[in-house]
């Protein structure tokens, strides 16, 4: 168990959590190459489950006995970077939440083919660039039965380290890819595109045809402008969420639980009357 000690912020293997942005993680020159932080033992064994090859671990050091032990145990050859709450804080700039990081490989991306072929609902999130409501959305995906997740290039990276944090683990739990068009590209893959936007021909989320449908993508976008009059106007059906007291609309991440409830073809579990 390679365990090393920091007593400088200047280790070259410790620049990773510290001195890289995250378009420098990513690495879009040599995808190959490219890494992601996941923060927390929690977070962490839930990406370790689902395939993802970690790289090195930073922790503090009363961790590698405590809540970073299995993962140390499972990963024997694992350096382990680490150092008192205050040295960490330095070379992080900040205090860790659950004091242990782990730097890992990012996947090769699937294609959309692949993460759709048997799938009945997916989410396309339409250059959504908030981090807080793209881990928000990734969870009730995750919780609400959706099968995939496209993403346009104008949309955050889900793997950046706040994204993950706020999904807690889910972006590792639900495929996900990239697209180009929303409408075209689910149309080629089969899909009835379905956008969410308040236009007069809305239909709810519980209208019959509509949730009659095998294979829907439901559509979803920008924090404040929403979704383009190209991509409303190609879509076959558009949807709205009623709403009360004057309120126009919900937070993108709000409304994709919503209506991933409402079209989920996962039978919910019933809610226990109370005694």
């Amino acid at each position: 168990m390679p365990i090393i000690p920091i007593t400088s912020l200047d280790l070259p293997e410790t620049a990773v959590y510290s001195r890289l942005t995250e378009a420098q993680l990513r690495n879009r020159l040599c995808p190959d190459h490219g890494l992601f932080i996941a923060e927390s033992p929690k977070v962490i064994r839930t990406a370790l489950s689902a395939g993802y090859r970690p790289v090195s671990l930073l922790c503090e050091e009363r961790h590698i006995t405590g809540d970073a032990a299995p993962i140390i145990a499972a990963h024997p050859d694992l350096p382990v970077y680490t150092g008192p709450r205050p040295l960490l804080a330095s070379l992080t700039g900040y205090t860790l939440t659950r004091g242990v990081l782990c730097a890992m490989r990012r996947p090769t991306e699937p294609t959309a083919e692949e993460i759709c072929c048997k799938a009945q609902r997916v989410a396309v999130i339409d250059g959504v660039t908030d981090t807080t409501n793209i881990g928000a959305i990734f969870r009730s995906a995750a919780a609400l039965g959706i099968d995939a997740v496209l993403l346009t290039r104008t949309s955050c990276d889900p793997l950046n380290r706040r994204a993950v944090r706020v999904s807690m683990g889910s972006v590792f739990l639900v495929p996900w890819t990239w697209i180009d068009d929303p409408v075209a590209d689910l149309h080629r893959l089969h899909f009835k595109a379905v956008a969410m936007a308040l236009r007069d021909n809305s239909v709810l989320p519980n209208d019959a045809q509509l949730c009659a449908e095998g294979r829907l993508g439901i559509i979803l976008g920008t924090e404040g402008d929403g979704l383009a009059d190209s991509v409303i106007a190609g879509a076959d059906y558009v949807v709205r969420i009623p709403m009360s007291h004057g309120v126009d609309s919900l937070n993108v991440a709000a409304a994709s639980a919503v209506i991933f409830y409402a079209l989920s073809t996962v039978s919910p579990t019933p809610i226990p009357t109370m005694p």
